[in-house]
């Protein structure tokens, strides 16, 4: 008997990019979602201070799983939002099917974005006296790449 493999080792959609549909749904809910949050409709005292982005929003090639990637704005600690909204994803997912027509409302999941902790680091590192001192144009003849600087030369 064969063994069956999961759809993310094999299968037609299998090292794929999103299709247009994936990707289309996706914005639609992540404009959805980022309204309900804004609105502050949801009765959940930590999502009620919170102020959240809703960076990105990945659709299952079936569309009915999303996964949600947000940060909370101001350096708070994501673990206590991503819990309040696990906790209240029965209820934003019904708010979006208000807002949205789909034939099937996927089932939402929550992460934390580290795109953004990950671009702080990028720019920690350009900035560092490293880097800084590889950047100088004055280290270079006429602003014209050279196998060896000026101050080899002479």
């Amino acid at each position: 008997m064969k063994r069956r493999t999961s759809a993310k080792t094999r299968g037609p959609e299998a090292g794929r990019p999103p299709s247009q549909r994936q990707l289309r749904v996706g914005e639609l809910i992540r404009h959805a979602l980022s309204d309900v949050l804004a609105r502050g409709n949801v009765q959940d005292p930590v999502l009620e201070t919170a102020i959240i982005s809703v960076s990105e929003v990945k659709m299952s090639p079936d569309l009915r799983n999303a996964t949600a990637y947000v940060v909370p704005l101001g350096r708070q600690d994501p673990a206590p939002v991503l819990d309040a909204l696990k906790r209240a994803r029965k209820f934003l997912r019904g708010e979006l099917a208000r807002e949205i027509n789909l034939r099937y409302m996927p089932e939402l999941r929550f992460a934390s974005d580290t795109s953004f902790d990950y671009a702080e680091n990028v720019e920690g590192l350009l900035r560092s006296p490293k880097v800084a001192r590889d950047l100088q144009e004055d280290d270079w003849e006429g602003g014209e790449e050279t196998d060896t600087p000026r101050d080899e030369e002479e």
